[in-house]
């Protein structure tokens, strides 16, 4: 574990060493200290983040957080009916475009909250009126308490690369508070910041930067896997 935890940091480190920016003619550039720092710094937290993952989680303080993880024949089942609850739950934001929610593969769902309801622009600040949609996702979550929540924060590209990694930390960071108040145990709770690097639509305008202003909320499940105690 320690050895790749290393490798990855220097294969960071090495990427923001050799890449290049382009100034605004489109020539190619070498990245300033700033953007160098600002690449191992996402990196850096990236690195966390796994390694907090692969640590804990299906392992050791999560599962006794959680009171035990999934036996593996029983987790589909749980997944699909926690998804069906949320859909019930959030028919109404659905039905509206504020919030989707995904089955992202056999196990995974992704809950995701546009800015049209979530977040103005420039803000980490939760809109009020999104409150009573945090509070309906967060009645399914602790009903459904054998999960792992990653939330993730966007931004559209108006201000700074930096600027923007840092709102998007703060976005997600206020969810998981949010979450958090309303009873999800903490040890379930991770978060990650994307800043501008995932658009989920062009920023060439206010509708498409609405929509890269969002939250996600990946949900695992936790595994009690063979040999665990």
């Amino acid at each position: 574990m320690k050895r790749q935890a290393t490798l990855m940091m220097c294969l960071v480190i090495a990427l923001a060493t050799l890449s290049c920016a382009t100034d605004e003619f489109g020539n190619r550039r070498p990245l300033t200290n700033t953007e160098k720092g600002a690449m191992i710094g996402v990196g850096a937290g990236a690195l966390v983040g796994y390694l907090a993952r692969k640590d804990h989680k299906g392992k050791g303080a999560l599962i006794g957080a959680v009171g035990g993880g999934l036996a593996g024949g029983a987790v589909g089942a749980y997944m699909d009916s926690q998804r069906k609850d949320l859909e019930k739950a959030l028919a109404a934001e659905v039905k509206s475009g504020a919030i989707t929610i995904e089955k992202k593969d056999q196990d995974t769902l992704m809950v995701t909250m546009t800015a049209h309801t979530s977040f103005d622009s420039n803000s980490s600040e939760i809109k009020p009126g999104f409150h009573s949609s945090l509070d309906k996702i967060a009645d399914v979550l602790v009903r459904y308490g054998k999960t792992y929540l990653v939330i993730i924060g966007h931004t559209d590209n108006v201000g700074t690369t930096e600027y923007n990694q840092a709102l998007s930390e703060r976005r997600s960071g206020a969810v998981r508070e949010y979450l958090q108040n309303q009873g999800v145990v903490p040890q379930r709770l991770e978060i990650i910041g994307k800043g501008e690097t995932e658009p989920r639509a062009a920023n060439t305008k206010e509708e498409g930067r609405s929509l890269n202003r969002r939250v996600e909320i990946l949900i695992e499940p936790v595994v009690h896997e063979a040999g665990q105690g």
